[in-house]
Parts: structure tokens; sequence; C-alpha cells
């Protein structure tokens, strides 16, 4: 069998349509009243440009600390994180208005390091981390339904995470 050989450093990329004005949908992101209902479980307070903001998720014992590198309020947010194994990758989130006043979000993340194996580990387990958000904020500003998708990801019993 011949090795696989990567090109380029995977990237991840999702997006989802949310049918919320982009006002409301980057708020959502920054303020973490409502971000605590869809993703993360607590959080030291609002994203703004250059704070450090730590980040938890209680039910797996999970702290992380983020910086907002740039905020354009309805358009984008750009924050870095410690990625898998510590090294730092960069996440943004683009809000782009469409008919009727929805929203088209999209989530990239970059920056990942290690051999293939790892990357495409890394790259895999992002963009359903990614996707998972943002269908359970798609059932919060849509419906006002709290699906506890990542809460639900890796039940005890099942998988490590």
């Amino acid at each position: 069998m011949d090795p696989l050989q990567l090109t380029q450093i995977p990237v991840t990329r999702t997006g989802m349509l949310i049918r919320r004005p982009a006002a409301d949908v980057f708020e959502a992101f920054v303020n973490p009243d409502i971000t605590t209902k869809f993703w993360f479980t607590r959080s030291s307070g609002r994203l703004e440009v250059g704070k450090h903001v730590q980040w938890d998720w209680e039910m797996y014992g999970i702290s992380i600390q983020v910086t907002a590198k740039m905020i354009e309020p309805g358009r984008r947010i750009v924050l870095e994180w410690p990625g898998y194994g510590g090294a730092p990758t960069t996440v943004e989130w683009a809000f782009m208005p469409h008919e009727g006043g929805t929203t088209f979000v999209t989530i990239t993340e970059a920056g990942f390091t290690g051999d293939g194996d790892n990357l495409v580990k890394q790259v895999t387990s992002s963009t359903q981390g990614f996707s998972l958000v943002l269908a359970g904020l798609k059932a919060l500003l849509e419906h006002n339904v709290r699906l506890n998708l990542v809460a639900d990801r890796y039940p005890k019993g099942f998988e490590a995470h």
C-alpha cells in the first residue's frame, strides 16, 4: 500500500443557514448567556478583541482559554485557542446575511499541526464538533429548543473524547 501524502495542511470548514438576522446569530457566539445554551457550559465573559476568556465544558472537565483577535459586529469573529495537543489554531466565524432575514454562518479552523494521520483526525473532529454546534444553534434560535448535542456527543461509558 502506498502511503497517502498530504499536499497541504487541511482546514476545517462547515456552514449552515440560520433563519435569523446576522446580528442575532453573531450575538449568540459573543454572548455567553446564549452560547452556554448550545455549546460550552460556562464562560468567564463576553468575547472582546484582545480579552482572554475561559470556556468550560463542565460535563467533560475541559476548560480552554480563547482570545478574540478580530470582531466585526454582525459579520465576523476570529479567535485563537489551544488546538489539539496545545498548539494554537485560529477559528473564524463569518455571518453572511441572506434573503428573508436569514444568515449563512461558516466556521473555519486552521493552523493544525502534526503528521498526516494526526492532521486528518484533528480536522475530522473539529468539523464534526462545529457541525454539532451549528445544528444546536439552529435549533435554539429558530425553535427555542436545546438539543444538548455537545453534551450528548460523548456520554459516559461510550466513546472517549
